[in-house]
């Protein structure tokens, strides 16, 4: 049996690396956390494909960290009130107001612990699982591969039981269209339905009170291009229509 903690944010990334760990057998245990983000409808969604997996026979135990106060004032558009989400591509350089400070180093420390329990109970090995890939790496260093390995290592040093625990990035080499294209394998592979497991995600960094995309944040920009390269519909709820969303997409990528 192959054991499993993921670090599951609601994105498209995390939820697609969930499905791609379910299809290789691991028992999964998921971790989201609470940190004041403004796109926090992910949380929801999040719990809807809990929900959905269960009823398709699927049991993922799932909680919610709340690390808010500890994350409170780090100058983060993203959690930051009235500091504006900026638009565009995410290679721009006002992409990086997106960034908050250490935010992988403290999630990776919440679950590393956990792992560590996790070992503890069944002495035997137990996978950190994380939906980082290469789009992340320009604007997000903790989404890099080295900072993934000198924080494994700290940890290695840090902890008894660590030899136990390793890390599985499956995605790191990737982009969000690799990542889609492996969850269409695997939905199909688990009997599972790709565009309602999507719908129940989130990647837009300013959605609106009702949940909608923006389609306008750096986020969605790479989302729908990736949607774009596999021929398929976006099935989640944006603000605009799809064709209008599509278009602005485009003139963003040229």
């Amino acid at each position: 049996m192959k054991r499993a903690v993921l670090a599951l944010s609601g994105g498209m990334d995390s939820t697609s690396l969930l499905i791609h760990l379910l299809s290789r057998g691991y028992e999964v245990r998921a971790i989201s956390f609470n940190y004041n983000q403004k796109h926090h409808i992910e949380l929801d969604r999040a719990e809807e494909n809990i929900l959905y997996l269960l009823q398709m026979g699927y049991r993922i135990p799932w909680m919610t960290v709340d690390p808010r106060q500890a994350m409170s004032g780090l100058g983060s558009a993203l959690t930051t009130p009235g500091k504006s989400v900026p638009e565009g591509h995410y290679e721009q350089e006002n992409m990086i107001e997106t960034v908050v400070p250490n935010r992988n180093a403290i999630f990776s420390s919440i679950i590393y612990a956990h792992a560590l329990s996790w070992v503890n109970e069944v002495k035997e090995p137990v996978e950190i699982c994380l939906g980082i890939h290469s789009g992340d790496h320009q604007i997000y260093p903790d989404c890099r591969p080295e900072f993934r390995d000198a924080l494994a290592e700290a940890f290695r040093i840090g902890n008894w039981g660590s030899e136990y625990v390793s890390y599985y990035t499956p995605y790191l080499a990737g982009n969000k269209t690799t990542i889609l294209q492996d969850c269409l394998v695997n939905c199909e592979r688990l009997g599972l339905d790709f565009d309602l497991v999507m719908k129940n995600t989130n990647t837009s960094y300013n959605p609106d009170f009702a949940g909608r995309a923006s389609g306008k944040s750096g986020a969605d920009i790479e989302r729908i291009e990736a949607f774009l390269n596999i021929g398929r519909k976006d099935p989640v709820e944006y603000q605009q229509p799809w064709e209008e969303v599509v278009e602005h997409a485009k003139s963003v990528l040229k």
